[in-house]
Parts: structure tokens; C-alpha cells; sequence
């Protein structure tokens, strides 16, 4: 993945390609994700990691738009972060998301969050990491199976 910009879906035979169990996305940070001192508030990090995890997703040729037309809702069940180092203003980072574990019902995602640019130069400072438990629900908010293409090998 390059970065966060809208990819176009083509609309495929859901389930003909499996999505990738791991890749990258590029975020530059902005200033509202940041405190006063130009830190980036913890609170940010949770929309990059569902930046991750839908261009993830996205890779597959379907987006996440698409599953809920389809009736597939996935919730976050649990979030868990770990904070290594600050985060600053105009920084790039990457996003790196893997699938650690999907069962008929829920699909485990580890991230690391990565500084891969600060001031205009390259950069390889991992920044925090964390993991999410997402649950397969249908519409009225019920467990609900995977579909089978989104459980991997």
C-alpha cells in the first residue's frame, strides 16, 4: 500500500482474492491530530490503525463500504497500544499491518506505527504498537460468522 489515498475498487468476485495478510500505509500527521506542544495525541493513532487495516482490506479489490452492503459489520471487540516514543507534527508515518489470527467469527490485526520521516529527512523510528480484536456482527448488531474468504489460510 502507498499511502492514504482513495484506490479505486474494482468490483470483483468477492472472495476470488483473498486479502494480503500484511502491509503498509503512509500517513503524514496533521496539526489537529496534535496537542499544543505539536505531539500527536494519543487518540489519533486509533483512525491510522483503521487506515491500515481497510487499505488492507482494500488490497483484496473490496473495500470495506462493500462488506457492509453485503451485511459483514466488523467491530472493534479490543484495542490495545503501546506508546514508544512521541509522534510530532508533519512527520510521515507507515502504518505496517498484519493479520495475526482470524476464526469463524473475529480477525486479530498487530500494528506497528513507524516514523519513517521527520524534518524532510528518512527516518526508521518505531513509535508504538498495537493490536485489535474485530468481531464479525450482522446488521442488527449479532455475531456473526466470517465469510469464508476473509479467514485466511
Amino acid at each position: 500500500m502507498k499511502g492514504h489515498a482513495e484506490k479505486s475498487v474494482v468490483p470483483v468476485d468477492v472472495g476470488a482474492v483473498r486479502p494480503p495478510l500484511s502491509g503498509s500505509t503512509r500517513v503524514r500527521v496533521r496539526y489537529c491530530e496534535c496537542d499544543p506542544m505539536g505531539v500527536v495525541h494519543h487518540a489519533a493513532y486509533i483512525p491510522w490503525l483503521e487506515i491500515g487495516r481497510t487499505d488492507l482490506l482494500r488490497e483484496s479489490g473490496v473495500s470495506y463500504a462493500h462488506l457492509e452492503r453485503m451485511g459483514v459489520f466488523l467491530v472493534v471487540a479490543k484495542l490495545d497500544a503501546r506508546f514508544r516514543r512521541p509522534v510530532l507534527y508533519d512527520d510521515v508515518v507507515e502504518v505496517r499491518t498484519r493479520v495475526r489470527a482470524a476464526s469463524r467469527v473475529k480477525i486479530e490485526h498487530e500494528y506497528g506505527v513507524v516514523v519513517v520521516e521527520r524534518g524532510g529527512k528518512a527516518c526508521e523510528e518505531p513509535a508504538a504498537a498495537a493490536s485489535t480484536t474485530l468481531a464479525c456482527v450482522d446488521r442488527e448488531g449479532r455475531v456473526s460468522e466470517l465469510p469464508e474468504w476473509l479467514r485466511g489460510p
